[in-house]
C-alpha cells in the first residue's frame, strides 16, 4: 500500500455531546460540525480522549461515529474515528465500522490497564486492529501522560511499518521533543506525525510538523491559525506572542477542571455539548458565570473569535 498524504493544519478533537441527564446527544453534533467548518479545521478526530471515549460503551462510540460520518458527509471535513480499547476485539468492531462508514482515518490507544511491556507487544495488539480497516490510514495515538504507557515511538514505527501496511503515522500527544524530530525524519519522513499539545504548537511546526490534533481547536482556532500564519510568514514575534495567548487560555481552562470548562466555553459560543460524564465533575452555574468573566477581562474571548484582527 501506499503512503498515505500527510494532514495539514488544524485537527478538532471533538467533545461528544450529552443531555443534561449525560445520554448521547446525537442532535448536536451538526451544530459542532458547521462550528468546525467555519474555523477553518479541516477534519474531526471522534471518541478520542476530548470526547470521553474511556466513559462511551462501544454502542455509544459506533452511534457517535456514525452519525459524524452522516453529517461531514459532502462537506470539507474529514472524519477520524478513535478506535482504541483495552479489548482488542472492542477496537476491531470500531475500527471495521469506522471503515464501513467511510471514515478518512482511525487512530488507537494503547491498552492502558493490563499495559504492552514493549514496542513488539503493542504492535501485535494493534496489527488485527489496523487490519480490520485495511483501506484507512492508521494512527497510533501517543498520549503517555493519559495511558502511562511510554515506550519508544521510534521503535514502534520500525516494528509496525512491515506490519500494519495501512500505517499512517502517529497521533503525538508525548512532550518529548527530541523523539519527535526521531520520528518525523524516520526513513526519510515516511510517517505522518500529527502533533497535539495545542499550548506547544509553535515548537511542533519549528520542528517540522504540518498537522495538529487538539481539543481546544473546536473553540480557539483563530488563535492556532494566527500561530501558523505567522510561522509561515516568519514572523516569530507574532507566532510566539499568539501561542502565548492559547497559553493563557488553557490555564485558565485547567484551573477550572480543563473538560468542563472547555465544554462550557463551547455553550458559551451557541454550541452545548452538555457537561462530562462522571468521574469529572461539571462547572456549577456560579463557575461558568466566574469563567466567562475571566475569559473577558483576561482578552481572551476576544482572541478566539473568528474573524477578528488581534
Amino acid at each position: 500500500m501506499p503512503a498515505f498524504p500527510s494532514r495539514h493544519g488544524l485537527i478538532a478533537a471533538t467533545h461528544t455531546p450529552f443531555h443534561a441527564d449525560g445520554s448521547l446527544n446525537l442532535e448536536g453534533i451538526p451544530l459542532q460540525a458547521q462550528g468546525l467548518l467555519e474555523l477553518g479545521v479541516t477534519a474531526a478526530f471522534v471518541c478520542g480522549t476530548t470526547g470521553e471515549c474511556s466513559s462511551l460503551t462501544i454502542d455509544e462510540r459506533l452511534a457517535v461515529a456514525r452519525r459524524w460520518s452522516e453529517v461531514v458527509q459532502g462537506t470539507e471535513l474529514d472524519l477520524i474515528v478513535h478506535v482504541g480499547s483495552n479489548c482488542q476485539q472492542d477496537a476491531v468492531v470500531l475500527a471495521k465500522a469506522a471503515e464501513q462508514i467511510g471514515a478518512q482515518g482511525i487512530a488507537a490507544l494503547t491498552p492502558c490497564y493490563f499495559k504492552p511491556a514493549n514496542e513488539e507487544d503493542l504492535v501485535t495488539f494493534m496489527e488485527p486492529v489496523a487490519a480490520a480497516a485495511p483501506e484507512t490510514p492508521f494512527y497510533f495515538y501517543d498520549i503517555p501522560s493519559m495511558t502511562g504507557v511510554a515506550l519508544s515511538m521510534v521503535r514502534f514505527l520500525d516494528l509496525a511499518g512491515p506490519r500494519i501496511p495501512n500505517l499512517a503515522g502517529l497521533k503525538y500527544t508525548n512532550g518529548d521533543a527530541v523523539q519527535l524530530q526521531e520520528c518525523l525524519r524516520f526513513e526519510g519522513g515516511k510517517y505522518d506525525i500529527l502533533y497535539g499539545f495545542d499550548e506547544s504548537l509553535l515548537s511542533g511546526l519549528s520542528l517540522g510538523t504540518k498537522g495538529a490534533v487538539g481539543s481546544s481547536y473546536n473553540f480557539a482556532a483563530p488563535v492556532y491559525h494566527r500561530v501558523i500564519d505567522a510561522f509561515e510568514q516568519g514572523d516569530l514575534e507574532t507566532a510566539r506572542r499568539e501561542q502565548a495567548d492559547s497559553i493563557r487560555l488553557i490555564r485558565l481552562l485547567a484551573s477550572y477542571g480543563y473538560m468542563a470548562a472547555a465544554k462550557t466555553v463551547m455553550e458559551l459560543l451557541g454550541v452545548p455539548v452538555g457537561s462530562p460524564r462522571s468521574p469529572i465533575r461539571g462547572l456549577s452555574v456560579e463557575s461558568k458565570k466566574s469563567l466567562e468573566q475571566k475569559l473577558h477581562e483576561q482578552g481572551l474571548w476576544e482572541k478566539i473569535q473568528p474573524g477578528v484582527k488581534v
